[in-house]
């Protein structure tokens, strides 16, 4: 895991990538600033030192060898002039407490500096040796680096993401996060700036009337653009709901810029609500593995209650979907095992 960053211009980042990068590597952040050619360290969460036109190397750590501790951040001393980054694991370097680059910085203190390339090269991970005296880095594996606008990157998985608020069924621990965005990036809860009204029938829908209603509840996620797609497919954008930008407070105090759904076409109740919490049925249960400390929690939907429809789901083409009465607008296939949604659902 982990990723190494090398921006030696004064351009600033993207601050998803930053987020992202901490997000997926939580285990700490080393920089190296090159205008000045120290050193420090923080912690990952403090991603936002990196907003900032100065030139540096940064590396944000995800443990695989070692213990996690501020000691195990990269960069390591091969000796007192030079430091080693790395991205990737070497087996069979490093144990529970010391790392495999710090192991690696060891072996390379005792050979000559012309082999390095050698001897680093002969590993699946990208690596950067800088000279603190003289002012100059090399990177090593060059080929599989990612160059994006003059910013060097490791690995690309922190690149062209997208952050999207949900409030529905996609929350955080909900049915369709496990399908959706569980390989997603978690930034983290909020609530949207302007007011909006929920309107709760069955399923959640946010209607695009700024300045009714609450602001409402949102879990914000970081996703890659065929992941999008899938979200559109999903919420029948442009035709069923339809995606549009809002401004989001998140729980720590930031305001970030999402994708939320809107859903204009169902009928306005007047009853809007702040937040959607979903109800677990058995099915849903059992896929996901969720756990209850009391079991009395679960609203228990029994496959006798459901009602047979004459509607054919879209995946499978399985005809007779069941009605799920804590779903009103959804309807459950047994063969899929999954509940289908909205303009998804056909007729026979």
């Amino acid at each position: 895991m982990c990723i190494i960053i090398i921006k030696d211009d004064n351009k600033m980042l993207d601050h998803n990538t930053l987020v992202a990068s901490a997000s997926i590597n939580p285990h700490g952040l080393g920089v190296l600033w090159l205008d000045k050619w120290n050193v420090e360290y923080y912690k990952s969460e403090e991603y936002d030192v990196l907003q900032t036109t100065r030139p540096f190397i940064a590396h944000f750590r995800y443990a695989t060898v070692g213990k996690i501790s501020p000691e195990n951040c990269h960069p390591f001393a091969i000796n007192d002039d030079e430091i080693l980054f790395q991205n990737g694991t070497i087996h069979n370097l490093g144990d529970n407490n010391m790392t495999d680059t710090e192991h690696m910085a060891m072996i390379l203190s005792e050979i000559p500096r012309h082999l390095w390339a050698d001897v680093l090269e002969m590993n699946d991970c990208r690596f950067v040796t800088a000279n603190l005296k003289e002012q100059t880095y090399d990177l090593y594996n060059e080929l599989d680096w990612v160059e994006r606008d003059g910013v060097m990157y490791s690995k690309r998985n922190v690149l062209n993401l997208v952050p999207v608020a949900v409030y529905g069924t996609l929350k955080k621990g909900y049915s369709n996060y496990h399908h959706y965005l569980s390989n997603s990036v978690y930034v983290g809860s909020g609530e949207t700036k302007d007011r909006y009204p929920l309107v709760i029938n069955g399923l959640p829908y946010v209607m695009n009337k700024k300045g009714v209603g609450h602001n409402v509840d949102v879990d914000v996620f970081l996703v890659s653009q065929s992941k999008l797609k899938d979200l559109d497919g999903l919420e029948g954008h442009p035709s069923w709901y339809e995606r549009k930008k809002v401004k989001i407070l998140m729980d720590n105090g930031g305001i970030t810029t999402a994708w939320l759904y809107f859903n204009d076409t169902i009928e306005d109740t007047g009853v809007y609500n702040k937040t959607y919490t979903q109800s677990i049925s058995p099915y849903n249960m059992s896929r996901h593995n969720t756990n209850f400390d009391d079991w009395h929690d679960c609203e228990w939907v029994d496959e006798f209650d459901m009602e047979d429809t004459n509607e054919q789901c879209p995946q499978c083409r399985q005809e007779g979907l069941m009605k799920d009465p804590y779903y009103p607008d959804a309807r459950w296939c047994m063969e899929c095992e999954d509940y289908v949604y909205g303009n998804e659902i056909e007729y026979f």
